[in-house]
């Protein structure tokens, strides 16, 4: 059996789909019930929380493979490890986990120092692991659809840097053969979209499927801070997304793999693709369903 954390997530969410497709046995994890309406229908869902260990041995009965995703914050290591040290008591075998691409203890870069410091613990568990070290997200573009309706622009902090950025379901198709196949134990994944862009270029790639010319804004992290703690986000948070469009601009996220192509055996889905099928979202109508 696998169990799915985050099944409520972006990831967890196009994981469950890709495993309901495949037509594999899997049991979603929510932290909350009322997320249970966003996963497909007949998904067997159980809640449990990271944050209180006893709640997860239900979910992980009878569980041999798990993928492991945690919102980012400052405890995510914390609760990622609550979860390794549960899942090693009830016998799982092996652990996927979504990671970041330069995962690194001596990173500038808080989100890629905690991902690494889970790694270890998930390496040193005695347990199978497999990293998936992601790139940002395609669906991430999706936090500009307030601007792009009312200025047809992006803001964000991120210069001329280029980003090899990745649709979340081609991590969710990787995901899948890593838990279903052989071969994937002990290898760090490095997942990344077909080519690397610069924002400019997504704004660009934007604007035919919408039908309006779509402008990208560089803006100062002043500005960028601002904007993000209006939006609810913690100072935890916003400190390390600008941590990453600093390593963004040292050409930290602009490496392609083709590891898509030789996990998934998919074409990895282009920018302009993955445009085309959320146009509907960013234009404020019902979200797209996907390929």
């Amino acid at each position: 059996m696998i169990l799915v954390t985050g099944a409520s997530g972006t990831n967890g969410r196009a994981l469950t789909e890709e495993l309901k497709k495949r037509r594999v046995p899997f049991r979603a994890m929510v932290h909350n019930a009322s997320k249970r309406s966003v996963l497909p229908q007949g998904v067997d869902t159980v809640e449990a929380d990271f944050t209180k260990p006893d709640t997860l041995a239900r979910p992980l009965d009878g569980v041999d493979h798990a993928f492991l995703v945690s919102p980012s914050s400052e405890r995510s290591a914390e609760l990622e490890k609550n979860f390794i040290a549960a899942a090693k008591s009830a016998g799982v075998t092996h652990i996927v986990k979504l990671s970041v691409i330069g995962a690194d203890l001596h990173s500038t870069c808080r989100i890629q120092r905690l991902h690494r410091d889970v790694e270890i613990e998930l390496q040193n568990s005695g347990m199978g692991w497999t990293n998936l070290r992601a790139n940002l997200f395609m669906q991430t573009t999706l936090m500009y659809k307030r601007t792009i309706i009312s200025q047809s622009a992006i803001f964000a902090p991120a210069g001329s840097s280029r980003i090899s950025i990745v649709d979340v379901r081609d991590i969710a198709a990787i995901a899948a053969a890593a838990l279903t196949e052989t071969g994937h134990e002990g290898k760090n994944h490095v997942i990344t979209g077909p080519k690397s862009l610069a924002y400019a270029e997504l704004a660009a790639q934007l604007s035919q499927p919408l039908g309006k010319e779509v402008r990208y804004v560089d803006i100062p992290y002043s500005a960028a801070r601002e904007a993000m703690l209006q939006m609810g986000l913690s100072q935890w948070q916003v400190e390390g997304i600008i941590e990453l469009n600093e390593m963004y601009k040292r050409g930290g996220a602009a490496q392609v793999t083709d590891t898509v192509r030789s996990v998934a055996k998919k074409e990895p889905i282009s920018f302009a693709h993955f445009a085309q099928d959320f146009a509907s979202a960013f234009s404020g109508a019902a979200a797209a369903t996907g390929r």
